[in-house]
């Protein structure tokens, strides 16, 4: 097992040293620079900056210094955050990002996997139908259309809650169901599949013949097999889920990950918007190994080669 997640990781890093070529590339090809804004800069104070950020040098210059600089775990200077380093900026957002990112998995997992086995086990039933219309419902509706409606039901006509910021734990409810419904549906649909397919197996019927009782059948032996697609999927669920708080962080006004992105983009910060592309890009390959790794045990037909 560690002798596949060693090459699983040295594979990566071809894919993660394309990813940073694209982001520098597009970065560069953008119009405009950091050092634009509404009033112009004197042409000394321009030149004084581009100097001290190294952007007077050719871009295969400005490319290999800022590929040695990230070999050594440093994203640089951020060019809008003065006197801060993209580090630090992601040290700051990403515990936040993650605090999100969790407790919205969480609540995906939590309603997503009790809903879908009600959905299989009462197959073609009033609750199989009205569940999978509301996973129907939550894949349907964007995040960034959805955030909203709630600001304006809960926080502008009714007040029940804050609209935004950091504070209690009511400023995590509606980015959090915002942020977690459409995963709440895909697991939803994903554990209902998988369950109808696994009580129809040989194994079940078995433990039924033994006479097992009903809910035995289901959570011991029905339950860890239908786990197994859903387990596949949190992988890139995961790391979609943090790379997908950009909208909600933006729209709720929450300082993480994905608020210094869309901020570090409007800015042309180029450090900054790499970092964070960077850092999205090792968290989806750790995301995925993790994931890999917990199907095998889960599954103990699966071998690591």
């Amino acid at each position: 097992m560690f002798g596949y997640a060693f090459r699983r990781i040295l594979g990566a890093i071809p894919t993660l040293f394309i990813l940073l070529t694209l982001a520098f590339v597009m970065m560069r090809a953008a119009p405009g620079g950091p050092f634009d804004a509404d009033r112009e800069l004197p042409p000394q104070v321009r030149a004084n900056l581009e100097a001290k950020y190294h952007l007077d040098e050719p871009l295969i210059s400005q490319y290999g210094r800022y590929l040695w600089d990230v070999a050594h775990f440093d994203f640089g200077p951020s060019f809008q955050y003065r006197d801060v380093t993209v580090n630090q900026l992601i040290s700051a957002g990403f515990p936040v990002s993650a605090k999100l990112g969790a407790a919205s998995l969480l609540f995906a997992l939590l309603l997503g996997v009790p809903l879908g086995m009600l959905a299989a086990l009462r197959q073609n039933a009033a609750l199989d139908y009205g569940a999978m219309t509301v996973a129907m419902l939550g894949i349907s509706i964007p995040n960034f259309v959805l955030a909203p409606l709630m600001i304006l039901l809960f926080a502008v006509y009714n007040d029940w809650l804050p609209a935004g910021g950091l504070g209690g734990w009511l400023n995590y409810v509606m980015p959090v169901v915002a942020l977690g419904t459409a995963m709440m549906a895909y697991v939803a649909r994903l554990v209902r599949a998988s369950t109808i397919e696994v009580m129809r197996s040989n194994y079940v019927r078995t433990a039924r013949a033994k006479g097992l009782s009903a809910m035995r059948v289901v959570w011991v032996h029905a339950l860890p097999a239908a786990l197994t697609p859903v387990v596949s999927f949190l992988g890139p669920a995961a790391a979609g889920i943090i790379t997908g708080s950009v909208v909600i962080e933006t729209i709720f006004g929450i300082p993480g990950l994905g608020l210094f992105f869309v901020q570090g983009a409007l800015n042309r910060d180029y450090t900054l918007v790499m970092g964070v592309v960077l850092f999205y890009g090792i968290l989806i390959v750790v995301f995925n190994l993790l994931v890999d790794l917990l199907y095998g045990w889960l599954d103990p037909r699966v071998t690591y080669s």
